[in-house]
């Protein structure tokens, strides 16, 4: 796996090709300190993987990844001290997003998701790269535990839910704070499989285990973590017949 890290400060670049250097498959082979020198090297090197600053010196890292070629352009993965672009990061393509000072732990995660990526990309549908950020689906999201940022993929969340006017998602690794709204959400997760139940939840139908009458017009559904969860009476019509199919 070829790499190229971009960032206008030099001991940046050098912190992070040493924390690389750790990993066997993965080859440095450029740095560059400014968007122009990004896009030219990508062109002249080709690298599969490129780690990527947002704040440089001409322009962001947003428009760097505008001005790469779709058809050959690398797997981008941000390392930037600032948290609040990280769903704008994904919702551009990035493959991931890791806020400095870069753990050992979260970059070797990162590594992982990588490789995976690179297996599967052949076969995956990808959005394409000028489509509007309102309009393409989720394929993951960014859940927040105390400082940690963390990627779920849309197939290991069970269930989106407003507590407080705040949202959370719920996968096998835990419960996390996701900065969207649950309407966001329900317009932009893919359908099937997820599914809204109640004004407070939606839910990915295919963590579903069972179904449970609780009256004529409640039902509740038992999720692959154990939980279970309330079906509205306005939606139990809808819910029985998305569920049944």
């Amino acid at each position: 796996m070829t790499v190229l890290i971009a960032d206008d400060e030099p001991i940046a670049r050098e912190v992070l090709c040493e924390q690389l250097a750790q990993f066997a498959d993965v080859e440095v082979i450029g740095e560059a300190a400014c968007g122009q020198e990004v896009v030219s090297a990508v062109n002249g090197l080709r690298p599969d993987v490129l780690f990527l600053d947002i704040q440089l010196p001409d322009f962001d890292g947003f428009a760097v990844m505008q001005a790469l070629d779709a058809g050959t352009a690398p797997q981008v993965v941000f390392v930037t001290a600032h948290e609040q672009y990280a769903v704008h990061a994904f919702s551009a393509g990035a493959a991931d997003y890791l806020l400095k000072p870069v753990r050992a732990g979260r970059l070797a995660a990162a590594i992982e998701r990588l490789r995976v990526r690179r297996r599967t990309q052949p076969v995956e549908t990808l959005v394409a790269p000028n489509t509007p950020a309102s309009e393409r689906s989720l394929r993951r999201v960014v859940g927040r535990l105390g400082s940690d940022l963390h990627v779920i993929d849309f197939h290991d969340a069970i269930s989106f839910e407003t507590q407080d006017e705040l949202v959370c998602v719920t996968s096998p690794r835990g419960r996390f704070l996701v900065n969207r709204t649950l309407r966001e959400l329900e317009a932009r997760l893919p359908a099937p499989p997820f599914l809204r139940i109640h004004r407070k939840t939606i839910i990915n139908t295919d963590h579903v285990q069972k179904i449970s009458p609780v009256s004529s017009k409640r039902w509740t559904l038992r999720m692959s973590n154990g939980a279970d969860m309330v079906v509205s009476k306005r939606l139990t019509g809808m819910v029985r017949g998305k569920i049944g199919k």
